[in-house]
């Protein structure tokens, strides 16, 4: 069985998203976007290829999220140990990565689309802190759907760094230890603000979560696909919002 279907088989007309009802689509996706290398060395083309394939597939993605009423839509783009890749690919990614901020401008303008970063931007170059920060500004205004790219992000780091802050307050006397609860830790985080992640997509087949919202996917539905990114449609995206509206999410209690 494909791990695409992990949970029961079902045809394509049942993965169609005709007739879902909101109430049935999840408000927060995440979406790991693994296996641009592995499409282009498939082809036989240079890993790069791959990268700016997976760009088009971000595009696509994001309309047809914005279009189908997703609340919230967080990319993985760059993780903190990506920084281990050859320079010439971190090049690449970096120049488009910029390439896409400025591209792109136009499009969330028009869905209305609000637009967020999370991750250390600071050990980005300077020219792709200065994009994120000028998408960021045009789109201030915008009350549609959420678009999170996580950049140089990791999930441990995260947390260390929001174990950081609570401590800063306790120390200035701006927080009592006894006050210290999930909301607090919830609102230190770089998603404060954000529904946690209702469903969780990972491309390419693999089975890890690759330290990614490590905190606010406590509760996530996971649905793994064996295609790689470039490869991921609307079709597989419609499978996935299929199957997750067919499961039944109990949060740890019955179903009643």
């Amino acid at each position: 069985m494909p791990k695409s279907q992990t949970v029961r088989e079902f045809s394509k007309s049942e993965s169609s998203l005709d007739g879902m009802t909101s109430p049935t689509l999840p408000a927060h996706i995440a979406i790991i976007m693994d296996g641009n290398g592995r499409w282009a060395k498939q082809k036989g083309l240079p890993r790069v290829e791959g990268h700016a394939q997976g760009m088009q597939t971000v595009r696509t993605i994001v309309e047809e999220c914005s279009r189908i009423g997703i609340h919230q839509l967080t990319l993985y783009c760059f993780s903190s140990e990506n920084w281990k890749r050859p320079q010439p690919e971190l090049d690449f990614l970096m120049q488009l990565l910029e390439s896409y901020l400025i591209k792109e401008r136009p499009l969330l303008f028009e869905k209305n689309i609000r637009f967020s970063t999370i991750g250390r931007k600071d050990m980005l170059p300077g020219s792709v802190q200065n994009e994120i920060d000028e998408t960021i500004r045009q789109c201030s205004n915008n009350t549609g759907m959420g678009l999170c790219l996580a950049i140089n992000y990791g999930g441990r780091q995260e947390i260390v760094d929001a174990v950081q802050k609570i401590a800063t307050l306790v120390k200035d006397g701006n927080l009592s230890i006894s006050n210290i609860n999930e909301s607090v830790i919830s609102s230190s985080l770089n998603t404060s603000g954000m529904p946690d992640p209702d469903l969780l997509i990972r491309t390419a087949g693999e089975m890890r979560i690759s330290n990614f919202l490590l905190w606010q996917i406590s509760y996530a539905e996971i649905w793994v696909t064996d295609k790689t990114w470039p490869d991921f449609d609307i079709s597989t995206l419609n499978e996935a919002l299929g199957d997750y509206a067919r499961r039944e999410r109990r949060f740890g209690g019955l179903k009643t």
